[in-house]
C-alpha cells in the first residue's frame, strides 16, 4: 500500500459531505476532472473501491466509510499539532446542522461568540429537521448538529414550548367546524405534537397547508387562514401565540449530536460552546 497524502484525505471528506464529485470540486477549488482523478488514485492507493458513483451522485462503500473515519481523526490531528506549534487558535471547517427554527432564534448568537474566540475556524451551516439530521450525521455530511429529544431525556440541555400561532390572538377561524392548520411534514415533531393535541382533546381539524420551511408556515399563519406550530423561540414578532381555545402543546429537548465519538478538535470546541450557552 502507497502512502496516503492529508491532501486526498481531506477531499475525500467533502466528496463524502457533498455527496457529489462537482459540488465537492467547487468546495475545494479544484476542476471535478482533477478531484474524481485524485479519488481514483486514492482508490488505487487503498486497493479498494470507496465510492459509489450513480447519476445521482456519489456515496462512500464500506471501505470508504472506514477509511473516511481514519482520515477524520487524522486530520483532526494535523490540526492539534500544526496549532499546538504555532501557538495558535483553532482551524479547520465545521459542518452544524440544526433545525431551521433554532437556526433563526439561537444560531446567531452561538456563532458570534464562537466566531470571537475562534476566527480561523470555517463553519457551514445545513438547516433541516432532526429526522433528517440523524442520517447525515451517520453519514458524516456534518459534523455537529443541534438535535430535538423527548424533554425528559438525559441527553437534553434545553426545553422548549411549542405554541400555536396566528396572525392575532384570537383568530375568527377558531370558530370554523374543522380548524385549518399550517404544518411541516408528518414525521416532524411539531406535526406530530399538533396532531396528538387535536386529537386528544376531540377538536375537529385539517392539515390545509403544508410547507417544509419555517419561512411558508409563518407566511401561512400570517395570511389569517390557518393556525400554525412553532417552538416559542422562534415565534416571529408579527405572528402572535393563541393561549385560548385550544389544546395545550407538549414541550421539546434539544442536545448537541456529534458524527463521530471521537469529534474533531474544532467540532468538539463548537459543541462544547453550543451546550455551554444552552
Amino acid at each position: 500500500m502507497r502512502h496516503l497524502d492529508l491532501t486526498s484525505l481531506y477531499n475525500l471528506t467533502v466528496v463524502a459531505r457533498a455527496g457529489s464529485i462537482s459540488q465537492a470540486a467547487l468546495e475545494v477549488g479544484r476542476t471535478q476532472s482533477a478531484l474524481s482523478m485524485q479519488m481514483h488514485r486514492l482508490e488505487e492507493a487503498i486497493g479498494q473501491r470507496l465510492l459509489h458513483r450513480g447519476g445521482s451522485g456519489v456515496r462512500l462503500t464500506a471501505a470508504g466509510e472506514t477509511l473516511l473515519a481514519h482520515a477524520q481523526s487524522l486530520l483532526a490531528r494535523h490540526d492539534e499539532v500544526m496549532a499546538d506549534l504555532a501557538g495558535t487558535s483553532l482551524k479547520g471547517l465545521v459542518t452544524l446542522g440544526c433545525p431551521e427554527d433554532y437556526s433563526i432564534a439561537l444560531v446567531p448568537d452561538l456563532l458570534r461568540g464562537f466566531c470571537t474566540m475562534h476566527p480561523d475556524v470555517a463553519l457551514r451551516l445545513v438547516c433541516a429537521p432532526t429526522i433528517e439530521l440523524r442520517p447525515m450525521l451517520h453519514r458524516r455530511q456534518v459534523d455537529v448538529a443541534l438535535v430535538s429529544v423527548p424533554p425528559g431525556s438525559e441527553e437534553a440541555i434545553r426545553r422548549e414550548d411549542f405554541v400555536w400561532v396566528a396572525s392575532e390572538e384570537r383568530p375568527a377561524i377558531l370558530d370554523q367546524e374543522f380548524l385549518p392548520l399550517a404544518l411541516s411534514a408528518p414525521s416532524t415533531a411539531d406535526y406530530r405534537a399538533a396532531c396528538d393535541a387535536m386529537e386528544a382533546n376531540g377538536r375537529r381539524y385539517r392539515v390545509a397547508f403544508a410547507s417544509n420551511s419555517l419561512a411558508g408556515l409563518v407566511a401561512f399563519a400570517r395570511s389569517g387562514h390557518a393556525i400554525s406550530v412553532l417552538t416559542r423561540m422562534a415565534v416571529p414578532p408579527e405572528l402572535s401565540i393563541v393561549a385560548d381555545g385550544l389544546p395545550p402543546l407538549p414541550a421539546i429537548g434539544i442536545t448537541v449530536a456529534y458524527s463521530e465519538d471521537r469529534p474533531s478538535t474544532a467540532a468538539k470546541a463548537l459543541g462544547e460552546h453550543i451546550a455551554r450557552m444552552l
